[in-house]
């Protein structure tokens, strides 16, 4: 059974870490271990690189806490932390993806059997169209869009100018839409109108 919460700035809680208070880590760890993986997960395609990522981000905060300045949140610095790590694996693999199955980031729920198979060929499309993007325009997608981060946050991550983001978000919308209307024309996709 998990421990309730742990009250306590990240400053704060990476200081009583570093003092020895396990706990403290395990209250950082429990804080953004599934934005992290969630990152991850995406940016790689793979739950098994997503886990290995997620393991490498917070292992080096906690061998070496001093690259955490404390200039951006830490959530942002686990982020851009989970990014170098994410393309450093992309940059090895990112074309070979293997045609596997793909991890599940739907929540729980009851839908019938065939909702389930129609929004899992849904989602593998898109997943599909979202891995042919360049690595930093898929990044900031779904920093954006699948973690919902203002795009001040996302430049912190990336490592670039807030206008950067922009254009990097504005191509990497046009080159999903463009990748996901040719399977909607071949008839592979359907667009639900309301």
């Amino acid at each position: 059974m998990e421990s309730p919460p742990r009250a306590g700035t990240d400053q704060e809680l990476l200081k009583a870490t570093l003092g020895g208070d396990e706990e403290a880590f395990v209250e950082i760890y429990r804080r953004y271990r599934d934005r992290v993986y969630r990152f991850a997960c995406r940016m790689a395609g793979s739950a098994e690189v997503a886990r290995d990522v997620t393991q490498t981000c917070f292992a080096s905060l906690l061998e070496t806490p001093a690259r955490f300045d404390g200039r951006v949140c830490l959530g942002t610095y686990l982020c851009a932390a989970a990014r170098n790590q994410s393309l450093r694996h992309a940059g090895r693999a990112w074309r070979e993806r293997p045609s596997g199955s793909s991890p599940d980031l739907r929540p729980g729920g009851g839908p019938s059997p065939l909702e389930v198979l129609l929004e899992d060929e849904r989602a593998r499309i898109v997943r599909e169209a979202l891995s042919t993007l360049a690595p930093l325009h898929r990044e900031v997608l779904i920093l954006v869009e699948y973690e919902d981060l203002d795009l001040a946050t996302v430049a912190e991550i990336v490592g670039a100018e807030v206008g950067a983001v922009k254009v990097r978000l504005h191509r990497a919308r046009r080159k999903l839409r463009a990748a996901l209307e040719a399977h909607v024309e071949s008839g592979a996709l359907t667009v639900e109108r309301g």
